[in-house]
């Protein structure tokens, strides 16, 4: 206490009240006074936790506003696992001429994109809707006062190894895919069906296997002749060139989009990634 006191220039009786004043107001105790000393309390080590997030988020906001010399360009994506949003991403830092940056791409699952972007984690999420799911997902738009637009509409694919039996074929149907391994993405606590990244999730599969990235998938489509189902478009960089691409034999449009919070204007960066979006995917309307 008392080194801590000379840090903060008080005396260590006023910081020792300040202490106190806080436990009240938090109704824990944090810390375990005796003779020799003090020791943090079960409350209080997570009490610091939060206290130290709290002490790190005002120094970013301090060094981004108070420190106009050492401004960043500040730009975040939250999507589903689609290569053409990587690639986007990547036409973004390459086309930019930014001498400081903190750009994020998270990847992740359908509910927590919504989530970032009503909460301005994310300035732009990019998701599909389709006839499964879009009443559900654009009344949480509407109830997180987010719009929507369209991308681009694809005919939905499967994705297999080009050793599977079923490489072969020009059109894929329902019935072919019974006997193979059905291959899709975690949504964790918010595994509902209309959350689901893949179209048609909903029909019971023989074998199911749920993975939590696009690196494991694409390995159990090669290692276990596995399949998924997706856009149809391919990128060997991300992808490799074991996968191929087939028509799936539905009546069913995917509709590729992107969200954002009604109140957030697109900043220079949002445009340009949209614009590199629409460059990814032209061909593929």
């Amino acid at each position: 206490m008392n080194e801590a006191a000379k840090e903060l220039f008080i005396t260590q009786p006023s910081l020792s009240n300040a202490v106190r004043d806080l436990e009240r107001e938090m109704g824990i105790e944090i810390f375990i006074r005796k003779p020799k000393g003090i020791t943090l309390t079960k409350d209080g080590v997570e009490f610091l936790s939060y206290a130290r997030q709290v002490v790190e988020q005002t120094t970013l906001l301090e060094e981004r506003y108070k420190s106009k010399s050492n401004v960043r360009e500040l730009f975040s994506v939250s999507a589903q696992h689609y290569a053409f949003v990587v690639n986007a991403f990547v036409s973004l830092l390459k086309g930019t001429d930014m001498s400081r940056y903190e750009l994020f791409l998270r990847e992740t699952r359908t509910y927590e994109i919504i989530d970032d972007v009503k909460n301005f984690r994310s300035e732009i999420g990019v998701l599909f809707l389709n006839s499964y799911n879009r009443d559900v997902l654009t009344k949480m738009f509407d109830d997180n006062h987010l719009t929507y637009t369209s991308l681009f509409k694809a005919r939905p694919h499967i994705f297999v190894s080009k050793s599977n039996p079923l490489a072969e074929k020009k059109l894929i149907t329902l019935k072919d895919l019974e006997d193979f391994p059905y291959l899709s993405y975690d949504q964790g606590i918010h595994n509902s069906f209309y959350f689901s990244e893949e179209i048609m999730s909903q029909i019971p599969h023989k074998k199911s296997i749920v993975v939590s990235d696009r690196a494991t998938l694409f390995n159990l489509l090669i290692g276990l002749n596995g399949y998924t189902v997706a856009t149809g478009i391919l990128n060997s960089n991300l992808n490799g060139d074991d996968i191929v691409s087939i028509p799936l034999d539905v009546e069913e449009t995917i509709d590729i989009i992107y969200i954002r919070h009604e109140k957030a204007n697109f900043s220079k960066m949002g445009e340009k990634f949209i614009d590199y979006l629409l460059e990814e995917v032209k061909f593929d309307k």
